[in-house]
């Protein structure tokens, strides 16, 4: 048997290891199934539901970068509805806790969303707050201390699964954005969400993705995602699940030094179907190397510089 206990327990939801399988990288876990066992991961963040069925933005929508990818995908999924009736079942075979991460153009939608899927067989809901609020003008939900809290607020009255809210990095104090959603009965804050970036084509001179921009994801963004984790981390008291650029063993173990209770793999799954099962066992080599035998000896262990 061995002597390291990977398992973390994140707002009442334990999971066997620290690492999830971030939304928008995994779909429903169908297609990883056929290259890793989905019960060897902690917790798989479902492709981001929306209300009804959505068809996403038109292509090019993904796009290349030096050290990442930028995505204008557009959500692009059946439905929360179909997500019940044909995916649950699926996930249901494996013991990876199930998060289903939602999204919407307003914030009734995001309550009734949230009031559907506390009847179903899940784990816990994760706030997409990054998408544009069609009632305020296509500003994100999640910018400003005020907006994160009233949507978490009115959410968390019909949500009763654990609720995680997933900050959007491009905000002034990130720290000032989670201190709200907590305030607001957020169970527990992830982040980062990707970086607003653009990408242009010089020969035609027009940008790459169709939609102009996108989000900025993979190791480019690791060293900002790991301090804002650490300042969120020192904000709040609710769990924290880092992400943003892990591709390994190393990468997860920065984001727990610096305050992650658990981990998000994202951009590696379109890489390597298996990244989730490696980045896990990187980390117990890390444990195994420096004598930690649980994930919380290392949580927020780190020390900084004088």
């Amino acid at each position: 048997m061995s002597d390291i206990d990977l398992s973390v327990d994140i707002c009442g939801i334990r999971l066997k290891n620290p690492v999830i399988a971030a939304s928008g990288t995994f779909g429903f876990g169908r297609e990883h199934a056929g290259y890793m066992d989905l019960n060897k991961i902690g917790g798989i963040s479902v492709k981001g539901l929306t209300l009804r069925p959505r068809e996403g933005n038109k292509p090019p929508r993904v796009a290349e970068t030096p050290a990442g990818m930028l995505n204008s995908v557009g959500l692009q999924n059946p439905g929360v509805g179909y997500f019940i009736e044909n995916e649950i079942r699926f996930l249901r075979q494996y013991s990876a806790a199930i998060i289903a991460n939602i999204a919407g153009n307003t914030i009734e939608d995001y309550c009734e969303m949230s009031e559907i899927l506390s009847d179903a067989d899940i784990d816990a809901i994760e706030l997409n707050v990054s998408c544009p609020n069609v009632k305020a003008g296509c500003v994100a939900f999640g910018n400003t201390p005020e907006s994160i809290y009233d949507i978490t607020s009115r959410v968390r009255k019909h949500c009763r699964k654990p609720l995680i809210v997933k900050l959007t990095p491009n905000v002034t104090s990130i720290s000032d954005i989670a201190a709200a959603a907590e305030a607001a009965g957020a169970d527990a804050v992830s982040l980062i969400n990707t970086l607003l970036g653009m990408a242009i084509d010089i020969e035609t001179r027009r940008p790459v993705l169709a939609n102009n921009t996108g989000g900025l994801s993979g190791p480019a963004v690791k060293p900002i995602a790991v301090r804002m984790v650490h300042e969120v981390y020192k904000t709040v008291k609710i769990p924290v699940i880092g992400m943003g650029g892990i591709f390994n063993g190393n990468d997860a173990v920065e984001f727990l030094l610096a305050g992650a209770s658990a981990v998000m793999v994202g951009t590696a799954n379109l890489i390597y179907p298996d990244a989730c099962i490696k980045v896990c066992e990187g980390i117990e080599q890390y444990m195994r190397r420096h004598g930690f035998s649980s994930v919380a000896d290392i949580t927020g262990k780190l020390e900084l510089n004088p």
